[in-house]
Order: structure tokens, then C-alpha cells, then sequence
């Protein structure tokens, strides 16, 4: 049997457990969480797994290297005792990335360059050659975290970072993060059990990440490659083994509804719910939250409104107002989860949560708030049989705001690049055009009328996937996409 080796998850602020329990249904042994991480071992089809179908992870890192260095000297001299011609072959490029937290390394370039400087240094008087370092698209990436005189040498296996599934065509501005939405929609519990809604879906990301959900579909089938598919040890039989296996994914017999008022957004999101061949289980559609009646199925709403920091409204808490109107009068007997930023916002909406989850969204300390709503009054509901709360929610909502006593460190966090993933990105739009779809009928608005959209499509990645075909690595994954560009790094 494989040996196991140590790994690392990468993942927000407010995630972890999330992440940990994706672990531990994936297989992972010696699940441990941390900040903004989740250690664990497993094999190398394990470290595949976790690349390829973990739903709340930025990164895989595999530990190399654990060593204690107060200075630059010491930091030199620990990477160069390493082998490092197990790691990167002759001809081969390499990069390094560095976070750190430590009173001895305040730059972190600096620590990037003494790593790479000893691995150059250990290459010249071992062979005579230097190897050549590429930032853009090396073939070995390293990974170093010093926290205070702690530091750990890792490979990471995964490359761009996992939030980057490869569905996304277009974008609006201050896109919500493919893995904060995962996250979102995995703590809510909705494994696709009823009609999930996102009245404010702007470019769609969490009704694209739900439909993965609900099919149990792997988020990394449309990426198009991954680190670890440039080491030197990698298994090209066993991945594509992983790759094309489907067997787990399943049926959803219920629906995947987003709407925005900005038709601009309902384009970019109808354009990402296409390009995901998910257009099946998701319609996307132009309305205004204010108009949304009761849905005749039972539902959840899962949204990301406006903070009023990156993108905001006319009237922030106006809209908040009307988020907490409608949900009390249009969404009786369902569940609604709102992520938001601002406390005079959520006091807006006017509406007693069941829960407050705090997470990070980029750099902007987040909470996510649960809200049952019911008709009539509390004490009839719970006679019925009805749970506001449970047992975990009330565990959850017993302990301290971890983030409200550290401020110091929120300081940190909002001036290291490391904690920008899904921040502002910046996109030219070009509006698509679509077929008649026969899912949306306006049921959850009374003054809708609008453009309806395609159905036909089958998931562009998945055709050549299905009867057990092995791929190379120009064609596995289908066409790459278009424009899109994403500028942000973990």
C-alpha cells in the first residue's frame, strides 16, 4: 500500500470546518484544522482527489520541509540541504510563493528570494547549470510559510488557484468567490434537496456552484490542468482514472433559479450557467427582488447582496429593508441565508437570524445569517414541530467572535496579498445571446416578463469524458475559454 504523506488545504477565514468535513468524506487521515487551513494525510490519489474535487479549497500543499530559522542565513542553509533534483528536474522552471507572519522576515520578497537563491545556489554546485525561475507559468511551484521562526517548504500541487474552476466566461463587478460560494451553500446543509433561489445572483457563481452541488459534480472538471501534472512523479493513468470517473454524480430533480436586475449581469451569469452545461438545472433571468411572491415549491434563498464597499445601490439600507420585507411576507415556511458586511445592514432587513456565521470575504469580515420564516407566531411553530435552531447552530452561536477579538490580525490580513482572493477583477463584457429555455415562468415574481434561456447544450467538458475515454492534456478538458482573466492570488 502507498505511503501516506503530509498535506495542507488551503482555505478562508471562517471555512475550515467546512473544508474538514470534505475532507474526511473524501478519506483524509489525521484531519486537523488550523488558520485559514486544514492539514491532513493521504496518497497520491488522495492529493489528486483533493485538487479535483474538493469544493472549499484554494490550494493542495505537500510539505517538503519543516525547519526552525530566526534570519536569512538560516532560512539559505536549510533550503540548500535539500535534494532538490527529486523536485525539479533538469530544464525544468520553478517559482516561489511566500507568507509570512514573523517579526525576523517583515518582507516576504525577501524570503522569495533567499528560497530561490539556494536553490540556485544547490543546482550550480551540484551540476554546473542553473535552473530557470518563470512567474508566469513554471513547471514546480514552491510554497514557504514562516510563521514567526517556524517555516515550512511545501510543493503546491494545485497551480492557479482552485477557485478558478474554468466555467467562468464573464464577470460583474466584485464577483463573489467560487469557493466562498461552495462554502456558503455547504454550511447552509442544501445538498439539493428543494429549489434553491439567488434573487441577487449577479454573475451567477452561486447558482453555478449549487448546481455542482446538487449533482455532486466535481469542481474540477474544468480546469485545464493542474500542478502536479508537471512533477515528476505524476501518474498520468491513475488521474485520468479519477477524471473519468462519474459514477458518483447524480440526479436533480429539483430547480436552480437566479435573478438580477441588471440585465448586464443576467447575460454574464446566463453566459457562466452555459458554459458549465448546467443550463438544465439553472435558470437565470432578469427581475427585481422587490417583486418576488411566495414560491408554490419549498425553497431556500442563498444571496450575496450589495455591501456597499466594493459595489453598492442607491439606497443601501433601503434594499436591505426590502430584503427583510419580502423574505417576512414572500418566503413563509423556507429558509434564507445573507452574507453581508455591514451590521447596520442586517439590522435593516429587520429579521431575528437563527445563526450568525462569521466568515471573510476577501479582505471585508463577513457574517452569514440564517433566518426562518414562518408564518404566524414562534411559539405555534416550534408546537408544530418546528426548528428554528438546532443543536449545532446553538454550539455555533454559543461561541465568541473569534474575529471581533482580533483586530490586529484582521489588520494583517488586509494588507497581504495572500488574503485577496476575489477581490475587485476588472472585465470587458460582451453580451451573448440565447435560446428559449422552458424552465422559468416568472413563478417567483408578479411582474416579470423577460428573455428566456438556452436549454440545449450538454456540458462542453463532459462529452469526451463519458465511457471511460482517456484524454491527453491538450484535449481532456474540451476548449478553453475566452477572455476571461483572473487576477487575484492566494
Amino acid at each position: 500500500m502507498e505511503q501516506e504523506f503530509e498535506l495542507i488545504a488551503k482555505t478562508f477565514m471562517g471555512l475550515e470546518q467546512v473544508l474538514a468535513q470534505e475532507l474526511t468524506q473524501l478519506g483524509a487521515n489525521n484531519v486537523q484544522i488550523g488558520r485559514r487551513m486544514v492539514s491532513f494525510t493521504g496518497n497520491k490519489e488522495l492529493m489528486y482527489r483533493a485538487n479535483f474535487q474538493l469544493h472549499t479549497a484554494i490550494r493542495i500543499l505537500k510539505p517538503i520541509a519543516h525547519f526552525k530559522a530566526s534570519s536569512a542565513d538560516d532560512m539559505y542553509e536549510e533550503v540548500k540541504k535539500l535534494d532538490w533534483d527529486k523536485y525539479i528536474e533538469k530544464g525544468k522552471t520553478f517559482s516561489v510563493d511566500s507568507v509570512v507572519y514573523s517579526e525576523d522576515f517583515r518582507n516576504s520578497r525577501f524570503v522569495t528570494y533567499k528560497v530561490k537563491d539556494a536553490i540556485v545556489d544547490w543546482f550550480r554546485e551540484k551540476t554546473g547549470e542553473r535552473p530557470n525561475i518563470s512567474v508566469t507559468n513554471p513547471d514546480i511551484r514552491l510554497n514557504i510559510h514562516i510563521a514567526e521562526n517556524n517555516a515550512t517548504l511545501s510543493l503546491d500541487s494545485s497551480g492557479e488557484s482552485l477557485h478558478r474552476r474554468g466555467y467562468r466566461q464573464e464577470t460583474v463587478e466584485a464577483p463573489l468567490n467560487e469557493v466562498l460560494a461552495a462554502g456558503m451553500i455547504l454550511m447552509s446543509g442544501w445538498k439539493g434537496d428543494c429549489d434553491f433561489i439567488d434573487p441577487m445572483c449577479g454573475s451567477g457563481t452561486l447558482a453555478v456552484e449549487a448546481a455542482l452541488i446538487a449533482r455532486n459534480i466535481n469542481p474540477g472538471v474544468f480546469r485545464k490542468e493542474f500542478a502536479f501534472e508537471k512533477w515528476p512523479d505524476f501518474d498520468q493513468e491513475l488521474f485520468d482514472e479519477i477524471y473519468n470517473d462519474d459514477s458518483q454524480e447524480r440526479e436533480f430533480t429539483h430547480h436552480i433559479y437566479g435573478y438580477d436586475v441588471d440585465m448586464k449581469a443576467v447575460n454574464t451569469a446566463a453566459m457562466n450557467v452555459k458554459a458549465a452545461g448546467l443550463t438544465k438545472d439553472v435558470t437565470i433571468a432578469q427581475a427585481d427582488f422587490k417583486n418576488f411572491t411566495q414560491p408554490a415549491e419549498k425553497s431556500i434563498i442563498i444571496t450575496n447582496p450589495p455591501y456597499g464597499e466594493r459595489i453598492s445601490t442607491p439606497n443601501l439600507l433601503n434594499t436591505y429593508k426590502m430584503i427583510g420585507e419580502r423574505l417576512k411576507n414572500a418566503f413563509k415556511g423556507n429558509e434564507a441565508w445573507v452574507l453581508s458586511y455591514r451590521e447596520e445592514c442586517f439590522q435593516a432587513i429587520g429579521l431575528k437570524p437563527s445563526i450568525k456565521i462569521p466568515v471573510y470575504n476577501g479582505s471585508l469580515e463577513c457574517e452569514f445569517r440564517k433566518y426562518v420564516m414562518f408564518d404566524g407566531k414562534m411559539k405555534d411553530f416550534r408546537s408544530e414541530g418546528g426548528v428554528v435552531k438546532t443543536e449545532a447552530e446553538k454550539k455555533e452561536m454559543a461561541k465568541k467572535h473569534r474575529f471581533k477579538k482580533n483586530r490586529e490580525f484582521k489588520e494583517r490580513l488586509e494588507h497581504e496579498e495572500e488574503n485577496e482572493e476575489g477581490d475587485i477583477r476588472t472585465f470587458t463584457f460582451h453580451k451573448p445571446k440565447f435560446a428559449n429555455d422552458e424552465h422559468h415562468d416568472g413563478r417567483h415574481f408578479d411582474r416579470y416578463k423577460g428573455n428566456r434561456f438556452g436549454k440545449d447544450e450538454e456540458r462542453f467538458s463532459r462529452d469526451g469524458k463519458r465511457g471511460g475515454k482517456k484524454f491527453d492534456k491538450g484535449g481532456r478538458r474540451g476548449k478553453k475559454f475566452g477572455k476571461a482573466d483572473f487576477s487575484d492570488e492566494d
